[in-house]
């Protein structure tokens, strides 16, 4: 990917400095991704989880939640296919 990728403003997860390899809990599939795609991914399943525990009912969290997985579907498809869909 040659885009030089940007996070939002409205995100407030953590900037990583580099990327990594990361495993859909699902399926067991692998995908290399950026730090701008790693600490968004790590955003939206910190908000997954806390929906799934029943803490999610804040409604910022499940906005923000949506905002980050259309961010992420739009910034690498691919990655988005593997890992979050």
């Amino acid at each position: 990917m040659n885009k030089k990728q940007t996070l939002p403003e409205w995100f407030t997860g953590e900037l990583y400095e580099e990327g990594g390899m990361v495993r859909n809990r699902f399926s067991g599939d692998e995908m290399e991704l950026t730090a701008e795609e790693l600490s968004m991914y790590d955003f939206v399943m910190g908000g997954t989880m806390m929906v799934e525990m029943g803490l999610g009912c804040d409604k910022n969290i499940s906005k923000d939640l949506l905002k980050g997985i259309t961010w992420f579907r739009e910034n690498n498809p691919k990655a988005y296919m593997i890992l979050l869909d």
